[in-house]
């Protein structure tokens, strides 16, 4: 079984920062340090709560004054890059806020955020000033950096995984999208992932900014279309239908459907918490000329509560003749994830042609 992320934060890692710290400031006290940061309840904190652990640690060793702290940071951020040294930004957060070290803070974030990374550190000066924060945000996407123009479109993700959710941009995104005009043709891949998954974010709660947004963004380049196609995915599997449109998806309607026949079916039909059932599906798409598709199977979890919610899962996307088969299956594992705890009970599988139910049956989960 995998080591869990948090023990990356240990006493090793600790004590090796300690010791780049002493090389930097001779009155660091490096075993107090140690000891201080893997006091009681060390074991019982996750992720997040030992890093800030080992970020305000560093803010009680360290010299008081906040820019005779960073000095010392900035001395050894050489030698500190990766995941673990998101302290270093963290620093930045819960020590830089005042208004007399604005300057000196942005400075830092966009010099720690190569090396790992501070889109989760700005945000409570986006919450703090907004305005203020989104003109330093407009002004790193024009950064000769990488890291820094992707900072200033991940910073200002309205969701974020992790980070701290923005809720002015939630119900307003203008803010932000003189940021994201501005990237829309970057050169690094890096920064465009960032680009789309904030439309992503923003087309749950405004879908109609991102496909007004789509449609005049699309066509300008392949870059940009690479943006609008995955900014727009979540709204590809709600089948929207302006969405679907956009991208070519072909309709149909309840008079005139895209396939002739569809069928479902799992093998066992009931299935242990932890195994395993295999899916088998199959559609005649209609005759004519060819067809975009987008075959997905969508099953109904069973929650706690006795209600359900729908995840769908991609089967196909492609475009094929009219008047051809499309048939496969698909191994489907019903152990426990992270992400997913499995409740006992019938949960209903459909087949999904371009967003519209074609086939269905139901599967019986047991503990």
């Amino acid at each position: 079984m995998a080591e869990p992320l948090k023990a990356m934060y240990n006493q090793a890692f600790i004590d090796n920062l300690g010791g780049m710290i002493q090389t930097a400031f001779a009155g660091f006290d490096r075993d107090g340090f140690v000891r201080s940061a893997l006091r009681e309840p060390w074991e019982e904190l996750e992720l997040k709560a030992r890093m800030r652990r080992i970020t305000e640690t560093l803010g009680a060793y360290l010299p008081p004054d906040y820019e005779d702290a960073l000095a010392v940071l900035f001395a050894i951020d050489g030698k500190c890059a990766g995941f673990p040294y998101l302290i270093f930004p963290d620093f930045v957060e819960v020590y830089g806020q005042q208004e007399k070290h604005w300057q000196l803070s942005m400075t830092a974030l966009e010099r720690f955020t190569g090396k790992s990374s501070a889109e989760f550190a700005v945000r409570p000066f986006l919450l703090k000033q907004p305005e203020r924060m989104m003109a330093q945000m407009l002004q790193w996407s024009r950064h000769p950096d990488e890291h820094v123009r992707r900072l200033s479109s991940e910073g200002c993700r309205p969701r974020l995984p992790w980070g701290q959710a923005l809720p002015l941009f939630k119900r307003d995104p203008a803010p932000v999208l003189p940021v994201l005009e501005q990237l829309k043709t970057d050169p690094s891949l890096y920064v465009r992932k960032s680009v789309a998954n904030n439309l992503n974010d923003i087309a749950k709660d405004h879908p109609e900014v991102v496909i007004a947004l789509a449609r005049r963004w699309i066509g300008t380049s392949a870059p940009t279309d690479w943006i609008v196609r995955h900014g727009c995915r979540s709204l590809i599997r709600k089948a929207v239908p302006e969405v679907m449109e956009l991208f070519g998806y072909a309709a149909g309607a309840e008079h005139d459907p895209l396939f002739t026949e569809a069928s479902l079916s799992a093998e066992p039909e009931q299935v242990q918490i932890g195994d395993s059932c295999r899916l088998d599906y199959r559609l005649k798409i209609r005759e004519g000329g060819p067809v975009r598709i987008r075959v997905e199977y969508g099953i109904d979890f069973v929650k706690a509560s006795g209600k359900t919610s729908r995840k769908l899962f991609l089967l196909a996307d492609r475009t094929v003749p009219g008047g051809s088969a499309v048939a496969g299956m698909r191994e489907h594992s019903w152990r426990d994830l992270t992400t997913r705890r499995h409740y006992p009970g019938e949960h209903r599988i459909v087949l999904l042609l371009n967003g519209n139910e074609a086939a269905s049956m139901v599967l019986n989960l047991r503990t």
